[in-house]
């Protein structure tokens, strides 16, 4: 746990205090904020400046630390912020912070590395708006432009016109903002529905009107976002806040338009994308490009349909907690359970989900629904653990109660168990202690106060495909941190890890004992880690078993800790395999991994250039991130490669140029990718060129595709090259099951797709042709858990003559490991349609005769590649920005660095055809290489949720997340643009390297705006803090719960929330609290649910839904019966407080004293009086008895940088402590910021000064 010391010098605190209603609470804090003071007289860092200084421990004897002193001018704005000792070298970091003549902070200054340090004494600081208010001593800036810089608007709302980011490159390329109404030019489409109430089945139902009319003139709020090349962004708001229209400008002509319906009650109806708001709309197209949802009379989501799936269907209990939920696949017998049902949740009274699985049910949803409404036993839906008389499946025993629905035909799959441990299987027991820290102990262990009650002990897992189980039981130190784990796999072996952590929660070293079967010997890994001052990595050690220890990376920062060079392998710090440059741009964003034009002995090179290309008349520079030209060389080919990319207003990739830059005809063409696009980002076309064929000196064009689509499905490929490599052609069409999963790919061989539940595919049959050119039946498999993690694959391949080969792949915790039975013909070659076989090496024809069957362990993974058992050696490997494997090496017999791989890729992550220096090396380290995902006997790459095909540039399953994404389709792969995005998992996108981070909030903005409204309020866009659930009325579940507890338009009670126990109040200002009102609801909920379930709709409902953010840190272990206690740290809450430099008044000095106080308690007269309405003070109406606090920390972040209010930038403070549940509480009505509610003034907050990221 960290320690903080908090230091304050206040010089002239007086004209902070305008408030003569606290002016005697806050002079006692004065006093003892100089008394505080004077005892660290002795180390105040000046004695003519106002200043806080704090303190992070990084160990015991506070040694080691974090340093920060903030200064304050005389109107207690911020001035200065010093970083002591914080660079790599140990000197200071200073950020100067300056104000216009109107006291606005319009230019945010990056933060300044010194030559020395001052131990925390005030830099020298110019006043004004000066290119360099802070000498940049080291001269890490070279007369860069060092600071952002807005443009106000000339009145008091001071909106941002103009911002112009840093770097004298970005000078001209300003992002500008616009705010006006609609015109009739602007010709928006003003959708309408009637709803109707559906008695029958209990929700109200949605009709969409097909012929629109438009907005008049003057009816939508319009903004607009012009980023710095250009392009434009244009959304509409009608006057309730709700977004109708989010416009993305490709060129002068053309727009994608995405519009959101809502009905009578604001409640989002359809989401219509750009393909189908292009065109005229019926029944078909609203079915096969549009969202659709329907809402019951609690405001609950109850059906959706998204494109091209079929319908899905929720059942809630009484607390509005998901329990069921069936997709168009369940409903119906073509799952892998064989009959028609749902997917379950189960809960405890705390909300925590006990256990999920399937049960059989040809029952409705409404049918389902109403049997829930009227359960007499059980009402509130609660299991509870049972460690006497356990629910028995197949030999598995389950150690909670089956009284909640549903009762009977289930299929667990997935089991949770708190607060204590189940009983545990035969040779599995708790440790004392962990690498020399007790483990923390259960309830009723012992007498400490500390115990295990709240956490998360031990998990169950099913595979899907059979009924064996993993078992993960999870350790903690008395601090409540995670030291270890022991997990006992589905085949009986296990992994049990350690951790060795710090003072400050840092790991210094991990060992993990792992085993493929009980019965099999141990293998040991051990990884030690080493840190400078400030807790950055400095060398990370690698051992397996007793063989010498690996260093596998050595790093050095520079003095802003960006990662300067990294050394690769060695087992002496001095001799390292590779050694390994970075360097970046003022912005941060990278731009070399050493230098491609200079090898010098290192085995790869790679440039990215953004706005300055070599060939700019080809692809023109862009200032917003995006790579334009790439250049790269690995010393196998020891050929300068590069690529350039051209993007459309969209930012999707159009062109990928290949050249030459060293060779006579630079521009050959060789691999060159166009491609067209739809509205909704499905490829329209691909032409695609490889190596020149034999003979011949010019590329050649192997793949000029043309897709065709029904919606977003993709139905048919033409392939019209008069090539034999590439894609394979065909013209077949392809067939989808009711999930919009592809169930087959006949133009590759593949004849049949099977998923699971879990929309994953775990069956392929393929018939194929191989090296000899015969016909070859295969097929590939897989085995799931229940989590998604894949376990198993096999590969079986079966000739006309000769016996069939079976290739068995297990995955375990990092582990994989490889069997093989059987002999037929040619087992190493590649099936020559499921992929494309011209982009690796020739394999040889092999027969082996009949094989000795036998487990073997090839590899771990590692942080740098990968430690290969069979080798006995460490792999390595040079990767870009995207992961993308380009180089494999290891060490040589002889100590010096080999190449034993290399890959060079189109954009969409196909090798180079014809390239031959590539291995696909299925079922080893080899085959993991774009994006570092494994690739398939398919062809295609498997990215865990999702397999990705790199020919045609798409995914072959919908996207879990397309809601987030409306305005895509739910099949592209990276929104079109993979020389910059990536989809870790293929779940969702993620960008790739420090320039891609910086602008993923803004980027997503501008690809999908999505809109809902429950209970009145409206949000947008990519905004929302608590896990982007994108389902519509999720917050809606939320508010009517709360509507129930408080009722609308009340004033809220401030109450220990506790049944059978006298209710006590805990403040009372301004109008009367309604006791006995609130109390009356309080108590009919809790008589009929058992608890006031606090958290009970924030957690997971089903195996792949994540849990949201927001209740990471909000406990849920209050039930009503219980009063809480502050002796009991599993009943009090963490809450955040995030305040500008910019908060008017005396905010922002309140915060930096630890202190909060209700803006109803500034007011002079005292005949306003401060109200207690919740609703009100989300509203705007903040002259409350509250303040605003979150759960979140990155909520309260935003708000303390500005990031909230659209002000990038600023500096500002994080103010957080604990408090009692039940003596503050949510906001139902501000669910968007996980608000929490404080009455009254808080005083001892925790104070952590942050700077914008």
């Amino acid at each position: 746990m960290k320690n903080e010391h908090l230091k304050t010098r206040i010089l002239h605190p007086d004209f902070l205090f305008l408030t003569p209603c606290i002016s005697i609470k806050m002079k006692k804090i004065l006093l003892l904020s100089g008394l505080f003071s004077a005892v660290f007289l002795q180390a105040q860092k000046t004695t003519t400046e106002n200043y806080i200084s704090s303190t992070d421990c990084l160990n015991e004897d506070c040694s080691k630390k974090t340093e920060t002193v903030q200064y304050f001018d005389f109107l207690g704005r911020p001035r200065q912020v010093v970083s002591v000792k914080a660079t790599p070298l140990g000197k200071d970091i200073v950020t100067p912070v300056v104000y216009d003549d109107l006291g606005r902070q319009t230019r945010t200054y990056l933060a300044v590395p010194q030559s020395s340090t001052s131990n925390g004494a005030v830099y020298p600081q110019t006043p004004g708006m000066v290119p360099f208010p802070v000498a940049d001593a080291t001269g890490i800036y070279s007369g860069e432009k060092t600071y952002t810089e807005k443009n106000l608007e000339n009145s008091p709302l001071e909106r941002v016109l103009q911002q112009k980011p840093i770097g004298n490159d970005w000078n001209g390329k300003a992002v500008v903002l616009g705010y006006d109404l609609n015109t009739a030019a602007d010709h928006v489409k003003n959708y309408q529905v009637t709803v109707s109430w559906d008695p029958t089945e209990k929700l109200y139902k949605n009709e969409l009107q097909y012929t629109p009319a438009e907005y008049a003139a003057g009816k939508l709020v319009k903004n607009t976002v012009t980023d710095e090349d250009g392009h434009k962004v244009v959304e509409f708001k009608d006057a309730t806040g709700q977004t109708v229209l989010s416009r993305k400008v490709i060129d002068a002509v053309k727009n994608a338009d995405t519009y959101y319906v809502y009905n009578d009650y604001k409640q989002l109806a359809y989401v219509i994308p750009p393909l189908a708001s292009a065109a005229a709309l019926n029944s078909s197209a609203v079915d096969n490009t549009c969202y659709q949802y329907k809402y019951d009379s609690k405001n609950r989501l109850v059906e959706k349909k998204l494109p091209g799936k079929g319908w899905e269907y929720m059942v809630y209990d009484r607390q509005n907690r998901l329990v069921a939920s069936q997709d168009a696949v369940l409903g119906s017998t073509q799952n892998n359970f064989a009959a028609k049902g749902w997917m379950f949740s189960k809960y405890d009274e705390f909300g925590r989900v006990v256990y999920t699985g399937f049960f059989a049910s040809t029952a409705s949803r409404i049918d389902i629904q109403t049997t829930i409404n009227t359960m007499s036993v059980n009402p509130g839906n609660n299991e509870k653990r049972n460690n006497t008389t356990p629910i028995i499946q197949n030999g598995e025993s389950i150690y909670y109660t089956k009284n909640a629905f549903p009762t009977e035909g289930m299929t667990i799959l997935s089991v949770n168990y708190y607060d204590t441990y189940p009983p545990l299987p035969s040779g599995i027991t708790t440790p004392v202690s962990i690498m020399g820290k007790p483990v923390l102990k259960q309830p009723g262990q012992g007498t400490a106060s500390v115990t295990t009650k709240s956490l998360l002990l031990a998990s169950y897992i099913r595979n899907v495909e059979d009924n064996a189980w993993t078992k993960t039981y999870n350790y903690y130190d008395e601090k409540g941190r995670t030291i270890g784990s022991y997990a006992q796999n589905h085949l009986g072996g296990y992994t049990r890890t350690e951790l060795d952590i710090d003072f400050a929660g840092v790991t210094r070293q991990s060992k993990a004992y792992h085993k493929r079967l009980a019965s099999d010997p141990e293998k040991v890994i051990t990884q030690t880690f080493t840190y400078d001052h400030q807790n950055r990595l400095l060398v990370h050690k690698h051992q397996v078993d007793t063989n010498p220890e690996e260093i596998l990376v050595q790093n050095e920062y520079n003095e802003l800790s960006q990662l300067k060079n990294k050394k690769l392998g060695g087992t002496t710090l001095s001799q390292p395999l590779q050694n390994i440059n970075y360097t970046y741009n003022i912005r941060g964003w990278l731009t070399k991994i050493n230098d491609p034009s200079h090898l010098n002995g290192k085995l790869f090179g790679y440039e990215m250039r953004y706005f300055n290309p070599v060939n700019p008349n080809i692809a023109p520079g862009r200032f917003t991130g995006n790579v334009t030209e790439i250049d790269w060389k690995n010393a196998s080919e020891d050929v300068l490669k590069r690529y350039n990319y051209a993007y459309d207003g969209l930012g999707r990739l159009q062109d990928a140029v290949y050249s030459e830059p060293n060779a006579t005809v630079p521009f050959n063409n060789n691999y060159n990718e166009h491609l067209t696009y739809d509205l909704n980002g499905n490829i329209k076309t691909l032409k695609r060129n490889a190596f020149p064929a034999s003979g011949s000196t010019t590329s050649a064009q192997v793949d000029d595709l043309i897709y065709n689509y029904t919606g977003n499905r993709l139905t048919k490929v033409t392939e019209n090259a008069l090539n034999d490599t590439g894609y394979e052609g065909g013209n077949n069409t392809i067939s989808y099951d009711l999930n919009g999963n592809m169930k087959d790919m006949l133009d590759k061989g593949i004849q049949s797709i099977q998923y699971n539940h879990l929309n994953l595919s775990n069956s392929y049959s393929m018939q194929q042709t191989n090296g000899l050119g015969q016909l070859l039946n295969s097929t590939v498999s897989y085995l799931y858990r229940a989590d998604g993690t894949k376990l198993r694959k096999t590969y079986s391949s079966a000739p006309p003559r000769g016996s069939t080969t079976t290739r068995i792949t297990d995955y375990l915790d990092g582990f994989q490991y490889s069997y093989t039975e059987g002999g037929g013909i040619c087992l190493e070659c590649r099936t020559e349609s499921a992929y494309e076989q011209q982009a690796y090496k020739s394999a040889s024809l092999v027969f082996p005769g009949t094989l000795t069957p036998e487990w073997k362990l090839d590899f771990v993974a590692t942080a740098e590649g990968f430690y290969s058992f069979t080798e006995n050696r460490y792999i390595y490997q040079y990767r870009d920005h995207l992961g993308n494997a380009r180089v494999t090496f290891a060490k040589s017999s002889t100590g010096a660095p080999e190449i034993i791989d290399t890959n060079n890729y189109y954009p969409f992550g196909l090798n180079h055809i014809s390239g031959a220096f590539s291995t696909s090396g299925f079922g080893s380290f080899y085959s993991y290489k774009y994006n570092g995902k494994e690739l398939q006997e398919t062809g295609m790459y498997d990215y865990g949720a999702r397999m990705l095909m790199p020919d045609l540039g798409r995914w072959g399953a919908m996207d879990a997340m397309s809601e987030k994404y409306s305005a895509w389709s739910p099949y592209n792969y990276a929104v079109n643009n993979p020389v910059m995005v990536i989809d870790p998992d293929g779940n969702d996108i993620s960008y790739s390297g420090e320039a891609a981070q910086q602008a993923f909030r803004a980027y997503v903005a501008t690809m999908s705006t999505s809109s809902e409204t429950s209970g009145g309020s409206s949000f947008t866009g990519f905004g929302r803090a608590f896990g982007e659930d994108p389902k519509p009325g999720f917050w809606g579940r939320v508010s009517n719960w709360w509507d129930r507890l408080f009722g609308r338009n009340k004033g809220a009670d401030i109450l220990t929330l506790t049944r059978g126990a006298e209710v006590s109040r805990v403040v009372e200002v301004g109008e009367p609290i309604r006791i006995a009102e609130f109390f009356s609801a309080l108590e009919a909920t809790s008589v009929a649910v058992g608890a006031v379930t606090l958290g009970a709709v924030l957690t997971p409902v089903m195996m792949k839904d994540p849990e949201y953010n927001w209740t990471r840190d909000l406990p849920l272990t209050v039930p009503v019966t219980t009063t809480a206690d502050e002796s009991e740290p599993g009943e009090m809450i963490t809450l955040y407080r995030g305040v500008s430099s910019k908060a008017k008044g005396s905010m922002y000095f309140e915060a930096s004293q630890g202190i909060a106080i209700p803006n109803g308690y500034r007011q002079v007269a005292a005949t306003w009086g401060p109200h207690s309405d919740m609703e009100a003070h989300a509203g705007g109406d903040n002259l409350s008895i509250w303040t605003s606090w979150s759960t979140s920390k990155e909520s309260a972040r935003d708000f303390a940088t500005g990031v909230a209010m659209y002000e990038n930038g600023i500096p500002g403070i994080i103010i957080s402590k604990q408090f009692k549940v039940g003596t503050v509480l949510p906001n139902p009505y501000n669910p968007q910021e996980a608000e929490w509610l404080v009455p009254g003034v808080v005083y001892g907050a925790k104070v952590e000064y942050v700077l914008p990221r």
